[in-house]
């Protein structure tokens, strides 16, 4: 099962990572000012994961890929690593859907 790791950044700032059962990072957020604003976004991953629609996965100009999983708002809740193939980002959007619903929420240094 995948766990939200929630941390504090050096800026005082709040951030969560989404890895899978394997320990691999597999989603990030942008930084929150509050504990508590990183939580809902947390909540917000967990809903908008189970959308497919909510995925928008483009390519950059290397010829990597990556994803953002959008809020309803169209606001980007959480970004992917860079991958090299189509195929290994949508098996990164997979395990996110996967992942998500059911991660537990842990605080780390």
């Amino acid at each position: 099962m995948g766990k939200f790791e929630v941390k504090t950044r050096k800026d005082g700032q709040f951030q969560f990572n989404l890895k899978a059962s394997n320990g691999q990072i597999i989603l990030t957020s942008e930084a929150y000012k509050t504990k508590a604003a990183c939580l809902n976004g947390i909540e917000s991953v967990k809903k908008n994961s189970q959308d497919e629609k909510r995925f928008e996965k483009t390519q950059s100009e290397s010829g990597k890929f990556h994803f953002n999983l959008k809020a309803t708002n169209g606001q980007v809740i959480g970004s992917s690593q860079m991958y090299a193939s189509e195929a290994s980002c949508d098996n990164g959007i997979q395990s996110v859907a996967k992942n998500a619903p059911d991660a537990e929420v842990v605080e780390v240094e």
